[in-house]
């Protein structure tokens, strides 16, 4: 969702950055990129291990997220990302099935995908479902065992490298697309097995994929 549907990320690296600084710990902005798709406490977890060397305990996590989320709030509404709109609409009418698989437990989260672009809950797995976020293959393995196809007929499309590992560990296809701050080598040397430099690049090669399968 974040850096492939809504051009989100440059909110989550203030709010996240803002956080840390308010606890007096350091976090780069770039770091929001490279751990994005990471759950909101393995995130924090990481940041107090490096910082403090130790966990957060519920009651940090608990404030820095809630912190966290506050912010959020205050930025302005995330753009969704040139020509995904469209692709989401379009791929069902040509007998593709879009799961979205995202770290981010916003309650509203169901709602918005649904009025943005017609994702259904049933094809939304988010971070409240799984016990092991990204790099974890679990989201990955839970949309496939939900879509019920045979890993040779799914794709994933990733912007971060948690995402690429989380996919490759599921053992599917994944195609990044880089819309952050990282250079591509984050992304390629992850795993991922083709890598595009907008998301217009991404759904002008992604619809003329499926044209030319359907027509076989």
């Amino acid at each position: 969702m974040d850096g492939v549907l809504y051009d989100s990320m440059p909110n989550h690296e203030y709010s996240w950055c803002k956080s840390f600084e308010a606890e007096g710990m350091a976090f780069r902005p770039e770091e929001a990129y490279a751990n994005e798709g990471r759950t909101a406490r393995g995130t924090i977890n990481l940041v107090f291990n490096r910082e403090v060397g130790h966990d957060a305990s519920d009651e940090d996590i608990e404030r820095i997220y809630a912190f966290k989320t506050a912010l959020m709030h205050q930025c302005p509404q995330p753009p969704i990302l040139p020509r995904m709109q469209e692709l989401l609409r379009t791929l069902p009418t040509m007998g593709v099935k879009v799961y979205v698989v995202t770290g981010s437990r916003q309650p509203s989260l169901v709602g918005k995908l649904h009025d943005a672009f017609g994702i259904e809950k049933a094809t939304l797995v988010c971070g409240a479902d799984v016990e092991r976020g990204k790099p974890d293959p679990e989201p990955y393995l839970m949309a496939l065992e939900r879509s019920g196809f045979e890993r040779g007929e799914c794709l994933v499309v990733e912007n971060a490298p948690l995402g690429v590992t989380s996919g490759k560990a599921a053992g599917l296809t994944v195609w990044a697309v880089n819309t952050g701050k990282l250079p591509d080598a984050a992304l390629t040397d992850t795993g991922a097995d083709r890598l595009f430099h907008s998301t217009t690049e991404l759904a002008e090669e992604l619809l003329r994929t499926v044209r030319a399968e359907r027509e076989e």
